[in-house]
């Protein structure tokens, strides 16, 4: 009798709270914020979009090791690109890793990603996930071109393994040239206000809407952590690059069929201006107009060949300024240069090609 009794009180009071909590929540709701209401439904569209991604490493205790062990060697962020299975993150995420791991939200089981693609100069990495879940869609894509500095922006990531996490603030400023992971600077990089923190590389930055504006990638601390300066690679550059790393495995770039000495080597033979060429494909196009590289002799002495200085009347005298200049062209297009021969500068012009 006292059971029963107790159940049905239990019942009561169960009922008693339902009918107050609802009323509770809705009034709750409509006092939210207009903005705060916008964060939610973005978040809540978002992020079953974004993943974890684990880097393992295979470690050995000496060369004759028969029985490596797997240790985790870093962990980052990821986002959904499109229902085969592939997953967006950062190069330096997946950088030197033996196998990589991919936790969905809301998802215990953990899923084998292989790496497809990777452009390290732009911090950019596609993996496949073999067997992904069901119903996970991909972010819809915005424009970093069209983002305005003062607007409202959104990072989700896993900033020190702390899934799924969501920052907000606006964006900072546009258009910033920062040194990447790949040797040469990143052009049009994102600046943010919003936390980002280890483990935030990879995710997604997301404007107002819920598209996808950059991909949160690096920060400016002294401490390592989270200091109101952080970076995104616009999604302009990633929707440029990742149908290449999908297809082909890497970028396909218009490039001159030539190699360049190295810039720290260039004070050997007090080079200041220009890059030194190194060496001419003898099958591009800059070797059928007879460009010439480096020379050795049998005594192991180096001499110069051609230095490029102009490229469509633009200096070069870093390969920064090569690489970022020729993303403005397209395989087959025709460009000037300017060399220097024998103390004279000669201008010639010359078809792109494929690198």
């Amino acid at each position: 009798m006292k059971a029963a009794l107790l159940a049905v009180l239990t019942l009561s009071c169960w009922i008693t709270h339902a009918q107050q909590t609802g009323p509770q929540i809705a009034k709750q709701a409509s006092a939210l914020l207009e903005a705060e209401r916008n964060t939610i439904s973005v978040f809540k569209n978002s992020v079953d979009s974004v993943v974890n991604v684990s880097n393992l490493q295979i470690a050995r205790r000496g060369f004759f090791d028969m029985d490596p062990t797997e240790v985790p060697a870093g962990a980052g962020s990821g986002f959904v690109w499109d229902d085969q299975g592939h997953i967006v993150t950062n190069y330096h995420v997946i950088q030197g890793g033996d196998r990589f791991v991919i936790n969905y939200h809301n998802d215990s089981k953990q899923y084998e990603a292989t790496v497809v693609g990777a452009e390290p100069r732009k911090d950019i990495d596609v993996l496949k996930v073999q067997n992904p879940p069901s119903g996970k869609r991909s972010l819809p894509i915005g424009s970093s071109n069209l983002l305005q500095v003062g607007q409202k922006a959104l990072a989700i990531g896993n900033p020190f393994g702390l899934d799924h996490t969501l920052t907000d603030g606006i964006i900072s400023a546009l258009e910033r040239k920062i040194q990447g992971i790949g040797g040469v600077k990143i052009h049009g990089m994102i600046q943010t206000d919003c936390s980002i923190n280890p483990g935030n590389s990879g995710g997604p930055l997301l404007d107002s809407s819920g598209k996808l504006v950059g991909m949160n990638t690096m920060i400016y601390s002294a401490s390592g952590s989270s200091a109101g300066v952080g970076f995104a690679v616009p999604v302009d550059t990633i929707k440029r690059i990742v149908p290449d790393l999908i297809r082909f495995g890497k970028v396909n770039r218009p490039g001159l069929g030539i190699a360049l000495l190295e810039d720290v080597y260039k004070g050997y033979f007090d080079v200041k201006k220009g890059l030194v060429i190194k060496y001419v494909d003898p099958k591009s196009p800059a070797g059928k107009l007879g460009l010439k590289g480096m020379t050795r002799d049998p005594r192991g002495r180096y001499y110069l060949g051609d230095i490029l200085l102009k490229l469509d009347g633009k200096e070069v005298n870093t390969y920064d300024d090569i690489y970022n200049l020729l993303e403005n062209y397209k395989i087959g297009q025709e460009v000037t240069i300017t060399y220097l021969r024998e103390k004279k500068n000669i201008q010639t012009k010359i078809t792109l090609t494929q690198i």
